[in-house]
């Protein structure tokens, strides 16, 4: 087969087709990023150096947010975000850190404080140049959004605290649902007038929605009916508007959501971490690999954490055996891979892609 540009590869895929080699993608924490870097003799500021390397297939573009600064920060050991105004503390942990959600400013909450609380408007972000950076990608796979677009429990959460989120939800809490409605209706027009201006030059829409634990669902078929579908069809109405292909970032055990997402219009469904409940490589592919391109499936919790660089090796070798037959599978880890991944175990992952990932 010809080789094919990143764009055509991953479109490919996304049509459920056989490429010429499965497409790749890439997400890491600044410590694994940092030192593969620096295995690599790049620079630390080299993003695009790395992922040419790495052979990854993806490239986003969106409009940077050019307004006033609508939180302030409060302390030296709490970060706020400037837009929404949620609270990060840094953990320490024994092969690294992380910035952890805290404080939860909108906890206790009622609906005039939410409807108060300054939020970006689609005014304050510079479109100007989507096009120019579409273009400038053009022999990638261009795509607007990613895990956080659309993403009602964990962005609701930040600021509202998990447990609220899900009595909100459980009880139709006004508050609750007046501060993801909000949200909401910002990222659609945002996402709406990025698309207007890229001139068509994006490829798909990346989304997301964490929907599972490692056992089971997180919450009941009749809340997501009643407050997550209905939410989302609008992000999926828009792609149509487009002719886009939608990708789902889904984290824990999901796949118990897939056939109401497919009857929204979901093309592929990402993360997929394969030790989570109804989340194999093999249960996907032979349950949904008709209807679903898939992303994902290299566990940043397995081998490539906690095996050795064989290991490694044979758990992306078994993962590319079950998921390419057919097409419709895009090599990657299922989230960032993190501080504890010894940097010659991600070396041997993404070796592993290009040498077996061949059609």
């Amino acid at each position: 087969m010809k080789k094919l540009s990143s764009k055509e590869r991953v479109l490919t895929t996304l049509a459920r087709q056989e490429p010429d080699r499965v497409p790749i993608g890439y997400s890491a924490n600044s410590g694994i990023d940092a030192r593969l870097k620096a295995h690599y003799g790049l620079k630390s500021d080299d993003w695009s150096g790395l992922v040419d390397v790495l052979g990854v297939d993806f490239r986003g573009v969106g409009a940077p947010y050019i307004g006033k600064r609508l939180h302030p920060e409060p302390s030296v050991d709490r970060h706020v975000d400037p837009l929404w105004g949620w609270v990060t503390k840094l953990v320490e942990h024994e092969s690294g850190n992380y910035w952890d959600y805290c404080d939860f400013p909108l906890i206790e909450a009622d609906e005039e404080t939410i409807a108060n609380w300054p939020m970006p408007s689609a005014d304050d972000f510079d479109y100007s140049h989507m096009a120019e950076h579409c273009k400038a990608n053009e022999e990638y796979a261009v795509f607007v959004g990613g895990a956080g677009l659309a993403c009602i429990i964990n962005t609701a959460g930040f600021l509202r605290g998990m447990e609220q989120v899900f009595v909100d939800l459980a009880l139709d809490e006004e508050a609750g649902l007046l501060l993801i409605d909000r949200m909401l209706a910002m990222q659609l027009e945002t996402t709406r007038r990025q698309l207007e201006a890229a001139k068509g030059g994006v490829d798909f829409m990346w989304i997301g929605e964490d929907l599972g634990t490692q056992r089971g669902p997180l919450i009941s078929m009749e809340t997501f009916q009643r407050h997550i579908k209905p939410r989302h069809k609008p992000f999926f109405d828009l792609a149509k508007e487009y002719n886009l292909p939608v990708i789902m970032h889904t984290c824990g055990s999901s796949s118990w959501a897939y056939d109401e997402y497919i009857s929204m219009g979901l093309t592929c469904a990402d993360t997929l971490q394969p030790e989570a409940a109804d989340m194999s490589p093999a249960y996907l592919k032979a349950r949904f690999g008709d209807r679903l391109a898939f992303h994902g499936c290299i566990s940043t919790a397995g081998p490539v954490a906690y095996g050795t660089v064989e290991d490694t090796i044979k758990n992306c070798k078994e993962t590319l055996e079950i998921m390419m037959p057919g097409g419709g599978y895009c090599f990657s880890p299922t989230h960032c891979l993190q501080d504890n991944s010894p940097t010659e175990n991600v070396v041997a992952m993404y070796e592993t892609a290009h040498e077996f990932g061949v059609y």
